[in-house]
């Protein structure tokens, strides 16, 4: 309960608003900065740059509402991922290459979604709209995914075995 009332007050506070979307931002544009090296190690300017960025980006509330609404997405995707990644583990040989390539797609399909809803919501793509089979695309997706993973396990997977038949005796046992 203490937690969720200092929760609260960082809310009513600005923390999540303002605070930490601009050490966000500050940390970020500070590393990119230092890690181009631009400014030739001067980190008195790539400190004040950042600053400045931070600030400015802060100007107006997109930002916060922006990372209000992708963070919660992130979560919900990375635990999603995170089963995947769980059952596959337990189910699926990684070996094959097949399967990899498998997750690179649910991962950037997972990173589309989660970028998408926060990008749309605060008007970016507000006059692009895909809306191809109402609102179930996520639906669709997810049981095309599904079926092409059961079928894919189910023609075999990895045709090349390593399993031989008969087993070979090692050393002339």
């Amino acid at each position: 309960m203490y937690l969720g009332n200092l929760l609260g007050q960082w809310e009513a506070a600005g923390i999540f608003a303002y605070a930490l979307p601009f050490l966000l931002i500050f940390a970020i544009v500070y590393a990119i900065l230092s890690f181009v090296n631009v400014f030739k190690n001067n980190k008195a300017v790539v400190t004040i740059i950042s600053l400045a960025v931070a600030l400015m980006a802060l100007q107006f509330e997109i930002v916060s509402y922006f990372f209000a609404d992708i963070f919660p997405r992130l979560g919900v995707a990375l635990s999603i991922i995170l089963v995947l990644l769980i059952l596959g583990g337990m189910f699926l040989d990684w070996d094959n290459k097949g399967m990899k390539w498998f997750l690179f797609a649910v991962v950037a399909i997972a990173i589309i979604i989660v970028v998408w809803g926060p990008l749309r919501n605060i008007g970016l793509f507000s006059g692009i709209g895909i809306n191809i089979f109402g609102g179930n695309i996520g639906t669709i997706i997810a049981v095309v995914l599904i079926v092409g993973l059961i079928a894919w396990v189910i023609s075999g997977g990895n045709k090349d075995s390593h399993i031989r038949y008969p087993p070979e005796r090692p050393y002339g046992y």
